[in-house]
């Protein structure tokens, strides 16, 4: 969805200097190369066919009205993303291949951010052919019928050309004939070269209309670039010295005669078709600086320069050869340019060598947006301040054009994507003010005052030449220039037209000249004559010698096959040293790869030890903290429940204190009931034997004292004594029953036999639990013993259930504490009545009761063993 367009804002109108010629604007188009992506913010939007709108993207910062701040920028046509390479050709390259034609220069250049596709606007692909390929195609389908031979036009090294005569022409196209083509080495690790013909499609072809047919045409071709401010000539054969290598030589700028810069040294390579143009430029194409990038994966790093010139020379006046005059010849050139994107280091992440060359590319550029800068103030304003060509290789090159020496053209390549926008702005105000920069439009240039259809005469005199050669059955030369030598050397004919009928100098002039024909006729052929004898005599001297020089070659060659045995022992000997060489340059590859690989896994290993050591030691501090917390947690329980205990321990002494002395006080009135209830037996019989009267009950005598003390020994255990009971009694535990208990016993307790000790049947008896006896019973029970605050031993049993917990693991749930205590009946009570006193304790009905067992129960929390 498109948003709505804002107003442009109007230009100011400044006042343009005058000028008496004709002027034209630098042609400036936009291209919008597709997003990577189909989610990716788009900050480019096309308003109209010559306009485009810039959004900012989400999170910039909003101007000072606190609304985003959109822009427009015009050019003289701007091209989508549906943009096909031909409708691009079509309408921007193909104007500047006719001025070719027509012998004028021209200026093609690309401009944008890096990764903005100016490469593959100019290069192309397979099946999309760029500018390049398609202007070379229209210019060879243009002239392909009226190029000369090669080596006809011949550069003068001083950016000029000149004409070859036809012997030194042909000598030098054999001696190019003659040299050996060394073949090249396959290699699997390089791509093949792409064909022409995979490039662009036979339906795609065009050319130019209205050439020249009385003129001869060659192409040159030569492509340079300018990487960190230095030229170098992409198709220089430098030899390679393997021990040695040497980099390659820059080449410096140097004025013509015309006051033209050229680049002095630069190889110039004569094509006849476009598939061979198009070799020669994938030869120095991969000569060509490229990296890889953050931004782009192939990131030109130097300024290219592909320069087509042709020469073109007019024919003789009788169509046949080129006229010999240097002074007619034209030369006209395009240059096509793929300038280096810029790029912000802060984004590319470039070190080193790849800072240093966005560096030198960056501040090209600038030195270019300085000279337009300086040429629109000199032409608004009529100042004549001096436009600093000459601090960048690239503007020093290309100061003719911007002169008035051809048309200049800019495509401007954009990257819609979001994170470009601000790149994207300066690009589009470079482009805006370039086009205010006008340059002089070229002048046409005749190039001589002969007639016009000379070759098709002169083509049409040959065909009705040999048509008539063949109508007689003479001999026909296959040799065009012996047949032209030959008639041109017969006197030339005079003018034959007969206008009255009575003129009689006409024909005696054409007899005359007939005569001196069949002359000349009879003088060749007796010279023929002679000159046949003269090469018989000849031959048969040539046979002579021919046979003593088959001696002398026969000894020769005898000598020659003893030489060649010895050169191919030798040979043999090379082919085993050279195998070895190689299979020992095989070897120091595989050792180095072996080297490289080992080196990387020892600094893979030792970042994974590096990271296991940090990580050990996090878990060493964690383990440490999670120590000491737990020592912590642990003290704090164990004092929560040693004051806990002890609360509970004072509680329950305090409840069974209590208990006892309630049950004294029971025991006491008892005894109290019992005693006076004898005693009133006794006074009721003693009252029937004395005649029924009562008399008051007195209290039994007392038994002597060594009784009293015999009785006691026998009967009551001395309290100070530690021997127990051979056969007490004991009351029977709340853990008898029919459950499978785990009786844990620890090695703490005293053994008392069975005193104080419960019986629990089928019963695993352990001193420390484990879970192998866990898993066979469903109880559990631990004993515990301490000294009671009497003095006396007491036994406590903790109770409770065993489950199984989901990790398949034991667990036990406390549910009871049962309490075993041992009282000595001889002791007294603690707390008595206050009337106790008066009676005296009766010991000897107490004497053989058990021991009492009290058992208490209460709610335990969940605990392990």
């Amino acid at each position: 969805m498109q948003r709505p367009g804002k107003g442009k804002t109007p230009r100011r109108n400044f006042p343009r200097k005058a000028s008496n010629t004709d002027k034209d604007p630098v042609g400036v188009y936009c291209r919008i190369r597709p997003l990577g992506a189909e989610n990716e913010e788009c900050c480019v939007e096309m308003i109209s066919s010559s306009t485009i709108q810039l959004h900012p993207p989400d999170g910039l910062k909003a101007n000072r009205n606190g609304e985003f701040k959109e822009t427009q920028y015009s050019f003289k046509k701007v091209f989508g993303i549906k943009t096909t390479q031909m409708e691009l050709f079509e309408e921007v390259a193909k104007p500047l291949i006719d001025d070719l034609i027509h012998s004028k220069n021209g200026l093609l250049f690309t401009y944008g951010v890096t990764g903005s596709g100016k490469t593959f606007t100019m290069t192309g692909s397979p099946g999309e052919g760029g500018l390049l390929p398609r202007s070379l195609d229209m210019v060879f389908n243009s002239i392909g019928p009226f190029q000369a031979k090669r080596f006809v036009f011949k550069p003068d090294e001083k950016n000029g050309m000149e004409i070859q005569n036809q012997v030194d022409a042909l000598l030098d196209r054999q001696k190019r004939d003659s040299q050996p083509i060394v073949p090249k080495t396959p290699s699997s690790r390089q791509r093949a070269d792409p064909e022409f013909g995979d490039m662009i499609s036979s339906e795609e072809a065009c050319k130019c209309d209205n050439v020249d047919e009385d003129c001869c045409f060659s192409v040159f071709v030569s492509y340079i670039e300018i990487y960190n401010n230095y030229i170098y000539d992409l198709l220089e054969d430098a030899p390679y010295d393997p021990i040695r290598p040497r980099p390659p030589q820059s080449k410096i700028l140097r004025e013509d005669q015309n006051h033209n810069m050229y680049v002095a040294g630069c190889t110039e390579v004569e094509v006849k078709s476009t598939e061979e143009a198009f070799e020669v430029f994938w030869k120095g194409q991969k000569k060509r600086r490229i990296a890889n990038t953050q931004l782009n994966r192939e990131s030109s790093r130097s300024h290219s320069v592909f320069v087509i010139k042709l020469a073109q020379a007019p024919l003789d006046a009788d169509g046949d050869h080129i006229l010999q005059d240097k002074s007619q010849v034209n030369v006209s050139q395009l240059c096509l340019v793929d300038l280096a994107g810029s790029e912000r280091t802060s984004r590319t992440k470039a070190e080193g060598s790849r800072l240093r060359e966005a560096g030198n590319i960056n501040q090209s550029l600038m030195t270019l947006r300085t000279c337009m800068e300086v040429l629109r103030e000199n032409q608004m304003y009529g100042t004549n301040k001096m436009v600093p060509y000459r601090d960048s290789k690239i503007t020093h090159l290309f100061k003719n054009y911007f002169d008035g020496e051809g048309k200049v053209r800019m495509i401007v390549c954009v990257n819609p994507k979001a994170d470009d926008y601000e790149e994207t702005m300066l690009v589009m105000r470079f482009a805006e003010m370039t086009q205010e920069v006008e340059v002089a439009r070229p002048v046409d240039r005749p190039i001589c005052f002969l007639a016009a259809g000379r070759r098709h005469r002169n083509q049409a005199f040959k065909d009705e030449l040999s048509r008539r050669l063949e109508e007689r059955g003479g001999p026909i030369s296959d040799d065009p220039v012996l047949l032209n030598q030959l008639v041109e050397s017969l006197p030339q004919l005079p003018p034959c037209e007969l206008v009255d009928p009575s003129d009689d100098q006409t024909l005696s002039r054409l007899i005359e000249v007939l005569e001196k024909r069949h002359c000349a006729r009879q003088l060749i052929t007796e010279q023929f004559n002679k000159t046949a004898n003269k090469l018989k005599s000849m031959l048969q001297q040539f046979d002579g010698q021919l046979g003593a020089r088959e001696t002398f070659l026969h000894d020769q060659q005898s000598k020659l096959s003893e030489k060649e045995k010895v050169i191919i022992g030798q040979k043999t000997e090379i082919e085993r040293l050279e195998k070895k060489s190689k299979m020992l340059e095989y070897k120091i590859d595989v050792l180095q790869k072996t080297t490289d690989m080992y080196e990387h896994d020892k600094r893979s290993l030792q970042q994974e030890l590096e990271t296991r050591e940090q990580r050990l030691q996090r878990e060493l501090s964690e383990r440490r903290r999670m120590e000491q917390r737990m020592q912590c947690m642990v003290t704090d329980a164990k004092l929560k429940w040693e004051k806990e205990c002890e609360r509970q321990v004072n509680a329950k002494q305090l409840e069974m204190q209590n208990k006892l002395w309630v049950k004294d006080e029971k025991l006491k009135q008892l005894k109290a009931i019992v005693i006076e209830s004898s005693s009133s037996s006794g006074a009721a019989g003693g009252g029937g034997g004395g005649g029924g009267v009562p008399q008051r009950s007195e209290a039994p005598e007392r038994p002597p004292r060594e009784r009293d003390r015999s009785m006691a020994q026998k009967r009551t255990p001395s309290p100070l004594s530690t021997a127990l009971p051979v056969h007490p009694m004991h009351r029977r535990s709340h853990s008898a029953g029919g459950e499978k208990w785990v009786d844990h016993k620890p090695t703490s307790n005293l053994e008392l036999d069975t005193v104080m000790q419960p019986i629990i049947p089928n019963a695993v008896k352990v001193s420390t639990p484990n879970e192998k006896a866990l898993s066979k019973c469903n109880m559990y029970v631990l004993r515990h013993q301490e000294l009671a605050s009497d003095g006396e031993i007491e036994t406590k049993l903790f109770k409770g259930n065993v489950f199984k917990t989901r990790a398949g693991g034991q667990a036990v749930h406390f549910t009871d504490v049962e309490t075993l205590r041992q009282e000595c009946p001889t002791a007294s009570s603690r707390k008595r009545r206050s009337g106790s006193a008066e009676r005296p304790v009766q010991t000897d009905d107490i004497e053989n009761r058990p021991p009492l067992m009290s058992t208490s129960y209460s709610n335990q929390k969940r605990r392990k063993p």
